[in-house]
Order: C-alpha cells, then sequence, then structure tokens
C-alpha cells in the first residue's frame, strides 16, 4: 500500500492536537488544567484547539463542580479513537517506507 503525507488527517497536524488526542488516548478522561500543563500552552491556546477536535467530532467534553469549582475534562471519542489509530498507522507506514 503506497501511503503519502496527504493521507494523514488534518487535524493532527498541529502539535497541540496531537498532543491533546495523545495525552487522551492514553487516559479516560484529563481535565483543562492538566491538558495545559501537561503540553505546556496558554489557556487561550488549548481552548481554540480543543474546540477544533470537538468539532471533528474526536472529543467530548464534560462539565462538572468538585468543591464548589467548575471542572472540565476532556475524553476523546471512538470517532476519534480510529481517526487517531488511523493517522498513526500512516505515520509508522511512511517511516518504514523510507528505510
Amino acid at each position: 500500500m503506497n501511503v503519502s503525507f496527504d493521507d494523514l488527517h488534518k487535524a493532527f497536524e498541529n502539535r497541540v492536537r496531537l498532543g491533546i488526542m495523545s495525552a487522551l488516548a492514553v487516559n479516560d478522561s484529563l481535565d483543562f488544567t492538566s491538558l495545559r500543563d501537561f503540553l505546556d500552552v496558554t489557556d487561550g491556546n488549548l481552548a481554540t484547539h480543543i474546540k477544533k477536535l470537538e468539532n471533528e467530532g474526536f472529543i467530548e467534553i464534560e462539565k462538572a463542580f468538585i468543591d464548589n469549582k467548575p471542572n472540565t475534562s476532556y475524553s476523546i471519542t471512538l470517532k476519534g479513537e480510529k481517526a487517531f489509530k488511523e493517522h498513526l498507522k500512516v505515520l509508522e507506514q511512511i517511516i518504514k517506507s523510507q528505510k
């Protein structure tokens, strides 16, 4: 199977969105602060990238209150998991084709 960079999903081209998906792929869910600190980005930057992934249907958002404080957590959807795995598979195939 011939693969190219055109086969990569555009939603994951940005390092922040790639980082969000990577973190959520190995965690049931993460809250906004944990994602922000892990990725070392600003609140606004993270919010922008989360919105793009949410619009794609790749992540879902849950809002709750913990100790009377608002808490927003994020998790990967089945659609997001499938798209991300496919993206990683294409990356792997591109790398292997360079040998």
